[in-house]
């Protein structure tokens, strides 16, 4: 199999995208694990294609690097608006996305007539335990609750932001261990479809710094989902206000909670390199 892709990232959270108006791949759970290996592959936290949606502007569909389809990612729909758009498949500015999620919107912004952010609309948290999910009560919240993992009790507010996430407040971000306490917390029992994790130290009001093991990925440089989940989190717990700068091991979004409901995620989009894939 050949097919020409092009080499994203947002904050360090890295891509390979397809464009599947050009391009044909099959098999996309098991070509996801070839191609974002690091040493034997192109490397990447996932494989993601674009394709033509009936019910919005494109769909996204996206393979983490174990082979297993994510229903939303925030950093790669910047990386995917921002494609769309330079590439001359759309001249919208404000572009539709339709996810495994739902149809996320993102709106391209410009600096001296370039392309410098992305801002999108991830809608609202879903904080039951039947939809999130965890274990328990459907209609119950997950707030401050235990779990272990590496014979630690940690306590942690499970958010859906389309894909599920459980924050676990920590004095020192930077000293967790991310690959040890990681993959427990993520296939843990009370999370029947396993589960994002983040570690988030408050700053103060207007700034948290978070580090994440991602659900199929393991450690990332940042996750867009994990930092709306970890700023609605720190609301929920009443840690910081509802505009925050999340400061991710690969950089800083912009978070809000909007009086909507919603979730808006500020951040940049970068194009790394573009290539042809011989498998």
């Amino acid at each position: 199999m050949r097919f020409q892709f092009t080499k994203w990232q947002g904050l360090g959270n890295d891509f390979v995208l397809v464009d599947c108006f050009k391009e044909t791949i099959t098999d996309c759970n098991q070509l996801a694990v070839a191609v974002c290996d690091r040493h034997f592959g192109i490397g990447a936290d996932g494989l993601v294609t674009i394709s033509s949606s009936a019910v919005a502007d494109f769909h996204m569909r996206i393979f983490n690097s174990d082979g297993s389809e994510a229903e939303m990612c925030g950093n790669v729909t910047r990386c995917v608006a921002r494609y769309v758009y330079e590439n001359g498949l759309t001249d919208k500015t404000k572009i539709s996305l339709e996810t495994g999620a739902g149809i996320i919107r993102s709106e391209l912004i410009f600096e001296s007539g370039k392309v410098a952010n992305a801002r999108v609309d991830m809608g609202e948290p879903k904080l039951t335990r039947g939809v999130i999910p965890v274990a328990g009560q459907a209609d119950d919240t997950a707030i401050h609750i235990p779990v272990e993992a590496a014979g630690v009790l940690y306590y942690g507010t499970c958010v859906s932001m389309g894909n599920p996430h459980c924050v676990i407040f920590t004095d020192d971000a930077a000293g967790i261990d991310l690959p040890l306490v990681g993959p427990g917390l993520e296939k843990h029992e009370l999370f029947p479809k396993k589960i994002n994790v983040e570690f988030v130290q408050v700053l103060d009001a207007e700034n948290i710094r978070m580090r994440v093991w991602e659900r199929g990925a393991g450690v990332t440089l940042a996750c867009g989902t994990g930092a709306c989940a970890a700023v609605a989190a720190s609301v929920l717990n009443q840690k910081t206000k509802r505009q925050v700068t999340v400061h991710l091991d690969g950089g800083k979004l912009f978070v809000e909670w909007g009086d909507n409901n919603h979730i808006f995620m500020t951040g940049p989009a970068i194009e790394v390199f573009r290539g042809e894939y011989r498998l």
